[in-house]
C-alpha cells in the first residue's frame, strides 16, 4: 500500500496542472452552459422547436447528444454532454498512455521496475490515479450542476456518466501503449479511436427513432457500439438510468486488467505489434529538414485534413436547413447572429461550421510544434542538430510545415464545402463566405503556431500542456461563448473568433491585422530566440 501512495504522490506532482485544467474546464463548461441556455432557450418553446429541428433534420446530432425531454437540464445534457465527455476521454487517454510508453521512452519504467514495485504495480497505479482524475472530473460536472440549481440527482449522473466514458477510455489509452512502439503511436490509435467513437454515437442518434412529439430521440443499435453514445443514453435529468455507466466501468476496468496482464509476459520497451519495415535507402525529401518534418507529421496532417472536408460539406449542406430553423426559432437566429454578425443565417452557419475547422487547423498547429518538442525529450534531436543542422533552421522546418498543414485543412474544408454545394443543389453565392471565412482561419491556427513555438523555446517542457490548453479554451470561447451568452471581449480573446466576417455584402476585417502582426512577431521571437537556446531534456 505504501508503494502505491507514493507512485500516486508522483503522478499527482506531475499532472496536478494538466487533470485540473482538463477537469475545470469541464465543470466551467458545465456552468456556463446552463447560463447559456437560460438566456437563450429559456422558454420551453424555444427548447422544444430546437429539438424538433434537430430531430427533423438527424444530421445536426452528428455533434450534439441525444434528445431527452425539453426541461433545462436534459436540454443541457443534448447540447453538452458529448464535448464533457470528449474532455474526459481526452484527459484519460493522455494520462495513461504518459505513465506508460511515455515513462518506457524516458527510462523511468525501468527504473521503477527495479524497485520492490516491479512491472505491474506502476500501471495499476495509472489506473487507479485515472479513475481519481475522471471522479475529480465528475464531481466539478455535478457540483456546477448543482450549484446553478438543477436537481442533485440528474447533476450527479451527468457527471458520473462523463466520468465513466473517461475511465472507457483510460482502458483504452493502456491497452494502446504495449500494443505500439512509441507514445506518439499510442497517442495516435487512441485519439483517433475516441474520434471514430464520438462520430459514431452521434450516427446512431442520428439514425434513430424521433418520438411522436418530436423532444426524444431512441438511439439505434449503432449508438451501442460507442462509450459516447452509453454514456448519452443514461439520460440524465429524465429517465436517470445508471445501467449504461456500470457497462462504461466494466468495459473500462476489463481493458486495464487486459492491460496489466500484458504487462506481465512483456519486455519493456517493446511492443505486440511490429513496427513496419523500412526502406533499405531514404528518399532524397529526408535530406533537409523540412523533409524529415514532412515525413514525421505526414499521417496526423492527412487525418486532420480529412477530418476538414468532412465538416467543410456539414456546413454549406446544411446550411439551408439551419435557415429554415432560425426562421422559425429566434433564439437560434439570435446566436447565429453573434457569429455572423449583419449577414444571413447561411452565413453565420458556413461560419460557424469553419470555425471547428479553425480548430482543426490549430490542432495541427499545436501537434506538429509539439513533435518537436518529443523529438527533443526523446533525444532524436540532439543527433540531428550535431550534424550541419542549425536550430534555427531546424525550428523554421515544423513551422514550414505546420503552416502547411494548417492550409491543407482549410483548403480541404473549402472543397468540401464546394462539394457540399455541387452534391446537394446549394446556394454558390456562400462560396464567398467559405473562402473569405477560410483564409481567416489560416490566420488565426497560424497565431497558435507561434504561440507554441514561443513556448517551445522559452519553455519547453510547458510546449504540450500549455499548447493544447490553449486550444481547447479557444474551443470554448469560439465554439460556445456566443451559445453560451460570454460577454464579447472574452469570446473575442480567442483568435478563432475575430477572423474576418462577411456582413451581406461587405467584408468585416475585425481583428486580421491583430492576426497577422501576431503571427509575423510571434515567428520572428522564436526563431530568434532560438539561436540561443540550449536542448532540453525530458522532465
Amino acid at each position: 500500500m505504501n508503494r502505491v501512495r507514493v507512485l500516486l504522490g508522483q503522478r499527482a506532482r506531475r499532472d496536478g496542472a494538466q487533470v485540473a485544467l482538463w477537469a475545470g474546464g469541464a465543470g466551467l463548461l458545465a456552468f456556463a452552459a446552463y447560463a447559456g441556455v437560460d438566456g437563450t432557450y429559456g422558454s420551453e418553446g424555444d427548447r422544444t422547436s430546437l429539438l424538433a429541428a434537430a430531430l427533423a433534420n438527424p444530421v445536426i446530432l452528428l455533434f450534439r447528444g441525444l434528445p431527452s425531454g425539453t426541461a433545462p437540464g436534459a436540454f443541457i445534457v443534448f447540447l453538452i454532454f458529448p464535448w464533457l465527455a470528449l474532455l474526459a476521454a481526452f484527459m484519460s487517454t493522455f494520462l495513461a498512455v504518459r505513465h506508460t510508453r511515455g515513462d518506457e521512452e524516458a527510462g523511468r519504467a525501468e527504473l521503477v521496475a527495479a524497485t520492490p514495485a516491479g512491472r505491474t504495480l506502476p500501471i495499476v497505479t495509472t489506473v487507479v490515479h485515472g479513475i481519481l482524475a475522471n471522479a475529480l472530473l465528475a464531481a466539478l460536472i455535478a457540483g456546477a450542476l448543482i450549484a446553478v440549481g438543477l436537481d442533485a440527482s440528474g447533476a450527479a449522473l451527468a457527471g458520473v456518466a462523463a466520468g465513466a466514458v473517461g475511465v472507457v477510455f483510460l482502458g483504452v489509452g493502456l491497452l494502446a501503449a504495449p500494443l505500439v512502439r512509441s507514445s506518439r503511436a499510442a497517442n495516435s490509435a487512441s485519439v483517433w479511436t475516441v474520434l471514430v467513437t464520438f462520430v459514431l454515437a452521434g450516427t446512431g442518434n442520428a439514425l434513430g427513432t424521433p418520438s411522436d412529439d418530436l423532444t426524444r430521440m431512441e438511439s439505434s443499435w449503432v449508438t451501442w457500439l460507442s462509450p459516447f453514445g452509453w454514456g448519452e443514453n443514461t439520460r440524465a435529468f429524465d429517465a436517470d438510468q445508471w445501467g449504461p455507466v456500470y457497462l462504461c466501468l466494466f468495459v473500462g476496468l476489463a481493458l486495464a486488467a487486459i492491460a496489466v496482464a500484458l504487462a506481465s509476459v512483456r519486455d519493456l520497451g517493446s511492443s505486440f505489434l511490429g513496427e513496419r519495415r523500412g526502406r533499405a535507402e531514404g528518399s532524397a525529401l529526408l535530406s533537409h529538414p523540412v523533409g524529415l518534418v514532412w515525413r514525421l507529421t505526414r499521417g496526423a496532417l492527412l487525418g486532420w485534413a480529412i477530418g476538414g472536408f468532412l465538416v467543410g460539406v456539414l456546413s454549406t449542406s446544411l446550411a439551408s436547413i439551419v435557415a429554415e430553423v432560425g426562421a422559425t426559432n429566434p433564439a437560434v437566429e439570435d446566436v447565429l447572429r453573434q457569429i455572423a454578425g449583419q449577414g444571413s443565417i447561411a452565413q453565420g452557419t458556413v461560419t460557424t461550421f469553419f470555425t471547428m475547422i479553425g480548430v482543426f487547423a490549430a490542432c495541427v498547429a499545436v501537434q506538429t510544434v509539439c513533435r518537436a518538442r518529443q523529438e527533443e525529450a526523446h533525444g532524436t534531436a540532439e543527433p540531428l542538430l550535431s550534424a550541419p543542422v542549425h536550430r534555427v533552421r531546424w525550428l523554421a522546418g515544423y513551422l514550414a510545415v505546420a503552416l502547411l498543414g494548417i492550409t491543407a485543412v482549410i483548403g480541404a474544408g473549402v472543397l468540401g464545402a464546394a462539394a457540399g454545394i455541387a452534391g446537394g443543389d446549394g446556394d454558390a453565392s456562400l462560396m464567398r463566405t467559405v473562402v473569405i471565412t477560410g483564409v481567416g482561419q489560416v490566420a488565426a491556427a497560424s497565431v497558435f503556431l507561434v504561440v507554441t513555438a514561443l513556448l517551445f523555446v522559452v519553455a519547453p517542457r510547458l510546449t504540450i500542456p500549455a499548447g493544447w490548453t490553449l486550444v481547447l479554451v479557444a474551443m470554448v470561447l469560439g465554439l460556445f461563448g456566443p451559445l453560451f451568452q460570454f460577454p464579447e471581449w472574452l469570446v473575442h480573446v480567442s483568435p478563432i473568433a475575430v477572423t474576418p466576417l462577411v456582413d451581406g455584402e461587405d467584408v468585416d476585417l475585425r481583428g486580421l491585422w491583430w492576426l497577422l502582426v501576431a503571427t509575423a512577431a510571434g515567428a520572428t521571437a522564436s526563431l530568434a530566440l532560438m539561436r540561443r537556446r540550449e536542448l532540453a531534456p525530458a522532465g
